[in-house]
């Protein structure tokens, strides 16, 4: 291996992430930061669409982070490393979810009055017709209550099949379905047809925020 950053070695950034574990176990830590860059957009998406709060969101990501690295010996390898570790940031998210449920009064009006942060984007040429559908899209998405809006996250937002949904909500393949089926049915089904060319593009996490967190995970691990 060449010397320098290993993370940034293309040889290493080949590598599985059961490869990338492997060595972590073996005792390169360090290269545990390469698994946290590889499933950063997916694991803030997940999270970000059970919680309200970008913050609590990023909070969340960094225990899910930390309680991964400190319980790498249990991945079996049963699953994907990347669905068991969806699974342990959804548990934590969830976790959360409960303890801000008993410390917050909620009314009724929190989902119009939520500030939503949007993420950057790419292409400045992008008109206003799709921003508008996307913050809608987003508003959409967090009304909906917790156990459906995690389904849409891991399946229409994630393209998760749904095999690996089951595995990560830890239901069954048909409360998947049934689950994707209602949550879609409280969506207003004009503004979701439109979702596919944007669902992608839901909950971004820009490079400036990643590197917060890899370095707030590293710091504690």
């Amino acid at each position: 291996m060449s010397a320098g950053n290993p993370v940034i070695n293309p040889e290493v950034q080949a590598w599985s992430d059961e490869e990338v574990v492997g060595r972590v176990l073996a005792g390169e830590a360090a290269l545990f930061e390469i698994l946290m860059r590889r499933h950063n957009q997916r694991i803030y998406r997940i999270v970000r669409g059970i919680l309200d709060d970008d913050g609590e969101a990023e909070d969340v990501m960094q225990d899910a982070y930390v309680r991964a690295y400190q319980h790498l010996g249990q991945f079996e390898g049963r699953s994907t490393f990347v669905t068991w570790l969806t699974r342990i940031a959804m548990h934590e998210a969830f976790a959360r979810l409960e303890r801000l449920k008993r410390h917050t009064s909620l009314d009724d009006d929190v989902l119009t009055d939520m500030k939503l942060t949007l993420a950057s984007t790419d292409n400045p040429e992008r008109d206003a017709a799709n921003r508008e559908l996307r913050v809608a899209l987003e508003a959409a998405i967090l009304s909906l209550p917790p156990k459906y809006r995690s389904v849409v996250m891991v399946r229409d937002v994630e393209e998760m099949s749904t095999a690996e949904a089951a595995s990560v909500l830890e239901i069954s393949e048909e409360a998947v379905k049934v689950r994707l089926h209602r949550a879609r049915a409280l969506l207003r089904r004009a503004l979701y047809r439109r979702s596919g060319v944007c669902a992608r593009e839901l909950f971004t996490f820009p490079a400036t925020r990643c590197d917060r967190v890899v370095a707030a995970v590293l710091a504690r691990i």
